[in-house]
């Protein structure tokens, strides 16, 4: 199953989640109108006014939450006790868990996810929270990281990556939303009961009538409330087991071992305090998204495979006695993940599980594309993606990449990405620079330029801006707005916008949209290509161009081979249009919207158009990386090529 297909049985849950979601509301209004009828007698209007305060309490109460979470991952982090992991963090644990995200962030064609951890947890848990790749944030318990070697915590943090490329993530905040309305009945029956007990206790006994009827309020309100509990925990129960089994397959994917990922899992096997979370609050709305169970339920309602079973899938040989045998040995002497990783003669404070591997040997061109080798990449690193992503940071400069990790200058090094090579441009850039964000942006922005990123090969850029798109995110509204616009003038100030700068410009709108408004840019769509003819046949004149400047036969050419992909009854004739590359701000929004089926086909057709020509350049390589980007497809950094 590839990214595109796990998109779409996520839309299909998503479904799902709404009709369960149906049913529990109504099997509360049928329990609420029992009680009204057994207080009251079968009084229609009783009856009617109690079915609608009923559904309103469940609505108003899922729209509050819903609109609590709009807020994206880094608040449900931050909610459950999250300290947020600075990007230039110096603790050996905190830098070690650093590394390990950006390796897979990089390996799989994903923005850096913001990292959290619950430093009061001592179980070994944790859980990826938001509504796209570019809102993600990661967020993992102190147990994890005291307990885990690095090879332990990055199956770990891979699993909860695939969550964050699959559409789990997103399935699962809105679940939050839904199921916090089905559980505000419960919630108002234990505040009533609350508040009776101190009322009784200021009133002294006295004026008991008011309190009887909180009373009863309040055990008619939990008793009914449980009707909640009981849907809300088996809604998560069936929407969450089954796509853990597909987590745990698709870190063993991209880590390429088992060992690591079972390690973690014997580890919370053998463990007193397992996986479980002290804040009980917390679990209960949060028990679907976690790496493993936060408190114990019954089968019936465990989010989770049973740990033995999750265990086997990955160490067939192992047994529940062997579980055992780990808690005795750990009873006295709990694991040290650090120890461990010095004794496997891991530095922590290593970018990399092992020396460095040598720069990459890039070149200019690159042949063998095919459509079905690269949708196969998209959410899916390959044997040596993760092998590759190492190359690559190994190859970016340490001063680029701690100038990256920095607020104060990732900034500067985004802008002087796109300062032009051409003088007269580059002054009009500074310019503009000046009179948005003022003298000293310019200043850090051209010391940037001149120190570091004139020798920068081409193929280092995008991957080095995926590497600041954490510390943008975390820059105040205000400032974000101002650079989103500063961004704008300067892809333009030449009246022309190159590949490049509409690449970087495009993937930067999209980290800053996250930042400013998570929930509102990211849906499964449900478009189908039929309805966006003209926006497909606009998309790939654009492509066949950029690859065939100065040859328009050839360029037709490539455009009919990736029109044959989509559309291959139709006859749109190849009309390149006279906009360039600025023709592509129409495309976007229509492309997004097409269901996740559809936006398999849309990059089979560009990967084809690119390569019709059997060379592909870094331009075209980062065009495909944008507009995989932007449709919410992420690429690995480097393409495969056959």
């Amino acid at each position: 199953m590839n990214f595109f297909e796990h998109q779409a049985q996520a839309r299909r849950s998503s479904t799902r989640l709404v009709l369960l979601f149906a049913a529990a509301v109504v099997a509360i209004l049928l329990a609420v109108d029992l009680a009204v009828a057994v207080v009251t007698g079968p009084d229609p209007r009783m009856l009617g006014f109690a079915t609608v305060a009923t559904l309103a309490v469940i609505g108003l109460g899922s729209l509050f939450r819903i609109t609590q979470l709009r807020g994206g991952g880094a608040l449900v982090a931050a909610q459950l006790g999250g300290v947020w992991v600075p990007e230039d963090t110096d603790d050996p644990a905190l830098r070690r868990l650093r590394n390990v995200v950006e390796e897979i962030a990089i390996a799989s064609g994903v923005p850096v996810p913001k990292l959290f951890v619950l430093a009061d947890e001592p179980g070994i848990n944790a859980f990826a929270a938001g509504y796209s790749p570019a809102d993600a944030a990661i967020a993992v318990t102190r147990g994890a990281m005291e307990r885990l070697n690095r090879d332990e915590l990055q199956g770990v943090i891979a699993h909860e990556f695939s969550h964050i490329l699959n559409g789990d993530m997103r399935l699962n905040i809105r679940l939050m939303g839904l199921l916090f309305g089905i559980l505000m009945l419960s919630v108002i029956g234990k505040r009533l009961l609350m508040h009776m007990g101190a009322g009784s206790r200021l009133r002294g006994g006295r004026n008991a009538g008011p309190l009887v009827a909180l009373l009863v309020a309040g055990i008619v309100g939990i008793v009914i409330g449980s009707i909640g509990v009981f849907f809300g925990r088996l809604i998560k129960a069936a929407v969450s087991r089954q796509r853990e089994l597909l987590a745990d397959a698709s870190a063993v994917q991209f880590t390429r071992q088992t060992q690591g990922l079972a390690g973690a899992l014997k580890k919370i096997g053998g463990m007193a305090e397992g996986s479980q979370l002290q804040d009980r609050a917390g679990v209960e709305e949060v028990s679907h998204m976690l790496f493993g169970e936060g408190r114990g339920f019954s089968s019936w309602f465990a989010t989770h495979p049973p740990l033995v079973e999750r265990i086997r899938r990955l160490d067939p040989s192992f047994n529940g006695e062997q579980l055992q045998q780990l808690r005795g040995k750990w009873a006295a002497t709990p694991p040290d993940g650090l120890q461990e990783d010095r004794l496997m003669g891991l530095d922590a404070g290593l970018t990399h599980a092992g020396p460095v591997p040598p720069p990459l040997p890039f070149a200019g061109d690159s042949a063998g594309l095919q459509p079905q080798q690269v949708v196969a990449q998209v959410a899916s690193p390959g044997d040596d993606d993760c092998r590759r992503a190492m190359q690559l940071a190994g190859s970016l400069p340490e001063t680029l990449q701690g100038l990256a990790r920095d607020r104060s200058s990732a900034m500067p090094l985004l802008m002087a990405l796109l300062l032009d090579a051409d003088p007269g441009v580059a002054a009009r850039q500074r310019g503009q620079v000046t009179a948005a964000m003022g003298e000293a942006a310019t200043t850090a922005m051209l010391s940037i330029h001149d120190g570091g990123l004139r020798g920068l090969h081409p193929a280092l850029r995008l991957p080095l801006a995926s590497l600041a798109f954490p510390a943008l995110r975390s820059l105040p509204r205000p400032q974000l707005q101002q650079f989103h616009d500063c961004i704008g003038a300067l892809t333009r100030a030449d009246g022309r916008v190159s590949l490049f700068e509409y690449c970087l410009s495009q993937l930067l709108q999209v980290q800053v949209q996250a930042a400013l408004d998570p929930s509102r840019h990211v849906h499964f769509g449900r478009r189908k290509t039929a309805s966006v003819r003209q926006e497909f046949a606009t998309l790939l004149a654009v492509v066949a161009q950029a690859g065939n400047p100065g040859a328009p036969q050839q360029a037709q050419h490539a455009y009919l081979a990736g029109l044959g992909h989509i559309l291959p009854r139709d006859h749109l004739p190849y009309a390149p249009p006279a906009a360039g590359v600025l023709a592509l701000d129409a495309v976007w929004a229509p492309l997004d919207a097409l269901d996740p089926l559809a936006k398999q086909i849309v990059v089979e057709a560009v990967t084809a158009t690119i390569g019709h020509n059997q060379r592909v350049t870094v331009a075209e390589a980062e065009l495909l990386r944008m507009i995989c980007g932007v449709l919410h497809c992420p690429l690995p950094a480097l393409l495969q090529t056959g």
